[in-house]
Order: C-alpha cells, then structure tokens, then sequence
C-alpha cells in the first residue's frame, strides 16, 4: 500500500468514469480527461496500490439465472461451546447461496444475502445448510420484495 494517497480532481473523475463502466479502456478515458493513456494507466496503477480501487467487478443478474427470492437472514450464534465465531462463519461462508456476510452488532452475530430459486428452496437452504450447524441458535429472515437500488461509495 503507498502511505497517505491523496485523490485530486483527476483520480476522482478516473473514478467516475470507471464506476460507470470498469470496461472502459484507458485511452477512452484518457480522452475524456484531456491527459495521456500512460497517466491514466499510472493514476490507476498507484489507485489500486494504494487499495482505493480493488479489482472490478461483473454483475451478474441473479434473477437471469433462476434465482428469484433475495432474503437477509439475521444469524444468532451461541458461542458457550467450543467452537469459536470464526468456525462459525467459516460454516456459514461454505454455503454457496449466501453471496454476503456481514459481522454485525446488536441481536445477531451475522447477517447474510442469500439467493434461491424460490421459496422453497429458500426453505430448504435454511433448514437444511443454516440451521443445521449446531452453533446457530436462532434466524430471522427478511424477505426482499425489490432491489431499491444499490450504488458504489461516492467520489
């Protein structure tokens, strides 16, 4: 990591230009911001370095693939025995329908995104892969109706 990055003006508008379309070559948005494609090439290179550009990233539109039902599962651990959080979470990451996790505070130990086909499966996948890991004490599941929008940090 290079110590203390500052962005300026041109690494913002790089930014911009990348969180619309990580696709776009450099030479394109070296037009746009009126420099060489080597100085955008450098400014990205010492973003990513810096980690305030880690990798890009595909969208992939789950609903395409047959998977209609998005929930966020609250996840309750009772730590009393053995095993610790993290070979919980490690339990829990190996589910392949659970796309995020977060570690959270308040009532639940985790929060979960998890995709399925339907309901059912959406059932299933709780029964079956969540609440079957002994340390999981207890679920709350939030069903979403609609993806309101979702949108990168601001630049």
């Amino acid at each position: 990591m290079v110590a203390e990055f500052r962005i300026d003006s041109l690494d913002k508008k790089i930014l911009k230009i990348l969180l619309k379309n990580a696709r776009t070559p450099y030479l394109e948005i070296a037009r746009e911001c009126g420099v060489s494609g080597a100085a955008i090439h450098q400014r990205i290179q010492k973003m990513e370095q810096a980690g305030i550009i880690e990798g890009s990233t595909l969208r992939i539109s789950p609903s395409a693939l047959g998977y209609l039902t998005c929930a966020f599962i609250g996840i309750q651990i009772n730590l009393t025995t053995t095993r610790t959080h993290q070979e919980v979470f490690e339990k829990v990451m190996q589910i392949p329908e659970i796309v995020e996790c977060h570690h959270i505070t308040g009532k639940y130990s985790l929060l979960a995104k998890i995709y399925a086909r339907n309901n059912e499966h959406l059932k299933q996948i709780i029964v079956e892969k969540i609440q079957s890991i002994p340390e999981i004490v207890f679920t709350e599941t939030f069903i979403s109706l609609e993806e309101g929008f979702i949108r990168p940090i601001a630049v």
